[in-house]
């Protein structure tokens, strides 16, 4: 599909700087694809969303962020303002250089750069959905973003800001192996009230819940198996309050996707889901940890295209 404007928000700190070092690769395969564009470099934290808007205030037809699942996460909710997308007929283009890379593996994204933006450039989108979460953020006021990937509340949060506050320098894989070894180590299962739909689900001390746009988080465990990015559901997964051991031995299921039969785990789809604690559960929002519960986390069916 041709563009007239093209617009690539590149995160160069990403995947401990190798992100930075592969950018003149990318631009190479943008410019082999024959496909003229911009570019920015973030330089801190949220400079992504506000680099998106700015493009899509500016009419550009696809913005694409280069990343990882964190700087695709902040270019997902540049494309809102108060509430409302900037453009219903933009587009959201996804390259993944960064350390965890779940909605890569999701989408299927080529490693290969020279690829990823063949595809990119030359291929029609598709309508995903998205998620809408209101929180608690962590300067203690309410707050509503986005999610393309996958959101959770418990175990995950705790890792997730372990991680992001280390060096990533062993990669994503061994990274997320490591905050999550730590974390089980550490974390005290929290009291959760859980409701799908209106429908009270769960209420006692939980390991984490899940909730999935996408199938994978936390540097490849395939947490939500069955999910589909454009069914107009969220895929749910409840660990109810797992021992350590048990949560030792449940890993390597979680890795593979074959842990949905496990007696104390929950597994069910549903458009929105509400979760309070009187805990403080840590939020995961596309390898991100913005804030805490209580939360709200609604569908927006088909609200993006999307192409990655």
């Amino acid at each position: 599909m041709p563009y007239t404007k093209v617009a690539a928000i590149v995160n160069p700190a990403s995947a401990n700087g190798a992100t930075f070092k592969r950018w003149p690769e990318i631009a190479s395969a943008f410019e082999n694809a024959g496909q003229k564009y911009v570019y920015s470099f973030t330089e801190g934290p949220d400079h992504a969303t506000i680099l998106a808007r700015q493009y899509l205030h500016q009419g550009y037809e696809l913005v694409v962020s280069v990343g990882g699942d964190g700087t695709a996460n902040e270019v997902v909710n540049g494309f809102f303002e108060k509430g409302k997308l900037i453009s219903t007929d933009a587009a959201y283009g996804y390259i993944s250089t960064g350390t965890g890379g779940d909605l890569g593996r999701t989408v299927g994204s080529s490693k290969v750069m020279v690829e990823a933006v063949k595809h990119i450039v030359n291929n029609t989108p598709r309508r995903v959905d998205l998620g809408k979460v209101s929180y608690i953020n962590n300067s203690g006021e309410d707050e509503i973003r986005y999610f393309i990937n996958v959101a959770g509340l418990g175990i995950d949060g705790d890792i997730v800001d372990r991680v992001n506050r280390t060096s990533k320098f062993f990669g994503g894989f061994l990274s997320f192996l490591w905050g999550t070894l730590v974390s089980v180590a550490l974390y005290r299962n929290k009291k959760m009230v859980i409701t799908v739909d209106g429908k009270l689900i769960c209420d006692e001390p939980v390991t984490t819940v899940v909730i999935g746009n996408g199938c994978y988080f936390g540097g490849g465990m395939k947490a939500l198996p069955n999910a589909v990015m454009d069914d107009g559901y969220f895929d749910i997964v409840i660990l109810h309050s797992l021992s350590k051991p048990n949560l030792l031995a449940t890993l390597p299921k979680v890795y593979s996707g074959s842990h949905l039969n496990h007696p104390r785990i929950t597994s069910l789809r549903g458009r929105t889901v509400e979760v309070y604690s009187s805990e403080y559960a840590l939020l995961n929002l596309d390898g991100e940890q913005p804030g805490r519960a209580p939360a709200r986390i609604e569908i927006l069916p088909g609200a993006i295209n999307f192409i990655g």
